[in-house]
């Protein structure tokens, strides 16, 4: 399942963490856009300062 770790800088607001077996994320026009089959659920402007990880869980066998 995809999940995305959104780190705000110091002060700016605390992590989020988002995930949903069809999210995927986007870059585009200076904006990262998280969506998933019902349409964008975040978008974050590229000059906010936040890093966005995506932290999958291993797959299991």
């Amino acid at each position: 399942m995809p999940r995305f770790l959104i780190a705000y800088p110091k002060n700016q607001g605390g992590d989020v963490l988002v995930e949903d077996s069809r999210l995927t994320l986007a870059i585009a026009d200076g904006w990262a856009v998280l969506s998933d089959e019902r349409g964008v659920c975040l978008a974050i402007p590229s000059h906010s300062g936040v890093t966005i990880t995506r932290i999958d869980e291993p797959a299991q066998d």
